[in-house]
C-alpha cells in the first residue's frame, strides 16, 4: 500500500508527482513562450513530445490527488490566504489538464499532426498545393483550440509564480515549514 501524505510530511509518491508535473509544465511553458515571442518553431517536436507524455503523469497525479485527498495546510492562515491557495491550486491542477489537451487538439485538429519523440501518433494533414503546409481538419476547433491553449498558457505561468510567491511567502515570512514539506522534509 502507497505511504499518504499527512499534516507533517507528505508522500513520496505526492513529492514526485508535483515536482515532476511542475518541472515539466514550467520548461514547456518556458519553451512556448521562447516559441512564440522568437517564432522560431524549432523546439516543436521537443514541446509536444514532452507535452504528450505529462499529460498521462498529469492524469496519474489527479488521481492520486482525488484519493489522497488536499494537504493539510501547517500552520494557521487567514481566510483570504486560504482561498487564494484553494484557488490557486485548483487552477493550477485544471492548467496541467487542459495545457496537454488543447495542444494536442491544436495540433492534430489544425492538421500539423502528433509525433512522439518519432513516433508519429495523428498524421499530418498535407496541403497538395503546398506539401510543406498543413490544412486544418476544421479551422474553428484549430482556432478555438489555438486561443485555449494560448491563454490557459498564460494564466499558469500566472498562477505558477503566485505559487512559487507564496511558498517563498510561507518560508521566509512565516517560517511554517511548508516549503520545507514540499522538498521532503518533516515538520
Amino acid at each position: 500500500m502507497m505511504k499518504k501524505d499527512t499534516a507533517s510530511q507528505f508522500s513520496p509518491m505526492t513529492l514526485l508527482l508535483h515536482w515532476v508535473v511542475g518541472v515539466t509544465m514550467v520548461a514547456l511553458l518556458a519553451m512556448g513562450v521562447v516559441m512564440v515571442q522568437t517564432e522560431n518553431y524549432g523546439l516543436f517536436s521537443w514541446h509536444k513530445s514532452f507535452g504528450v507524455i505529462i499529460f498521462f503523469v498529469v492524469i496519474l497525479r489527479v488521481i492520486w490527488r482525488s484519493k489522497n485527498g488536499w494537504p493539510t495546510p501547517v500552520s494557521q492562515y487567514s481566510h483570504l490566504e486560504h482561498i487564494t491557495a484553494k484557488i490557486i491550486h485548483w487552477v493550477l491542477i485544471v492548467g496541467t489538464v487542459l495545457m496537454p489537451i488543447t495542444g494536442f487538439l491544436n495540433s492534430s485538429v489544425g492538421g500539423h499532426g502528433v509525433v512522439v519523440f518519432g513516433v508519429e501518433l495523428v498524421a499530418r494533414n498535407v496541403d497538395p498545393n503546398n506539401p510543406r503546409s498543413a490544412l486544418a481538419h476544421s479551422e474553428a476547433l484549430y482556432s478555438a483550440a489555438h486561443v485555449l491553449h494560448y491563454a490557459i498558457g498564460y494564466i499558469v505561468i500566472f498562477a505558477v509564480l503566485l505559487h512559487v510567491v507564496g511558498a517563498l511567502k510561507h518560508h521566509i515570512i512565516d517560517k511554517d515549514g511548508t516549503l520545507k514539506r514540499m522538498l521532503g522534509s518533516k515538520v
